[in-house]
């Protein structure tokens, strides 16, 4: 099954204001709408901060290669361990990286979409 989490640039007010819309659509029995997992950040900047190239091609590596340690992670990358290890955290906080019951590392998501509003 292909998995797809969106990642937007939204206000703290709009984003709670989706979240209340798509609990009234379920209270009244309204299927809610295509299930996407999201994630969202208040600015462009810090959309920009967190989603670094090398976090990106770190997803990418993990996507196609499967579950890998962040040693094995590292190593794939040609990059220093620490730097990859303080990557992932940031990432699995954010639920972009899971664990599997190995404990390694994984990318559930088949693509990454991303919305920047041109307006305010």
């Amino acid at each position: 099954m292909k998995r797809q989490i969106k990642i937007e640039v939204k206000s703290a007010k709009e984003s709670a204001q989706e979240f209340v819309d798509a609990w009234h659509r379920a209270e009244r029995g309204r299927s809610p709408e295509l299930p996407v997992e999201r994630l969202y950040f208040e600015d462009l900047g810090t959309l920009l901060k967190f989603l670094t190239p090398k976090r990106l091609e770190a997803l990418k590596v993990l996507h196609n290669t499967g579950p890998l340690s962040i040693r094995g992670l590292a190593k794939t990358l040609g990059r220093d361990y620490k730097n990859v290890y303080r990557d992932m955290q940031t990432m699995e906080r954010a639920g972009l990286v899971l664990r599997n019951d190995k404990k390694l590392l994984t990318v559930p998501w088949n693509s990454i979409l991303a919305e920047v509003p041109l307006a305010a």
